[in-house]
């Protein structure tokens, strides 16, 4: 695997890289697969923290190029798209939401009863 083009956003907190790899005699890699190569390509980093954003495979050559994302923490990741991340098996952080509740028991009360008089106009003629 090379790298094409390699991009700090530290703003973003990740490295984004373009990369391309060869696979003679084999399949298009798996995306599992892809994110361990391309966090061996970045020392320090774990494959936990990569995200493949785009992969493309050429008809009738064993070259796939694609686009990856490597995130300095867990955190940094949660701007991604809720998609990805589960595309990817990454956790969400869990908000501090309450717990689901069943819903009170409503009271059996009757509704209003309607009254109808000969003076009730509904359509605003008399």
């Amino acid at each position: 695997m090379e790298i094409v083009d390699r991009k700090e956003n530290s703003l973003l907190s990740r490295i984004e890289i373009r990369f391309q790899l060869r696979h003679e005699q084999s399949a298009t890699p798996s995306r599992s697969n892809l994110r361990s190569k391309v966090a061996s390509l970045e020392p320090g980093s774990s494959a936990s923290n990569v995200i493949v954003k785009d992969v493309n495979t050429r008809f009738g050559q064993p070259l796939t190029t694609g686009l990856a994302f490597i995130y300095d923490s867990p955190e940094a990741m949660q701007i991604e798209p809720q998609y990805i991340l589960d595309r990817h098996g990454v956790a969400a952080e869990e908000e501090d939401a309450p717990a689901e509740q069943a819903p009170a028991e409503v009271a059996d009360v009757a509704p209003p009863a309607e009254i109808e008089t000969e003076d009730d106009v509904s359509g605003g003629e008399e």
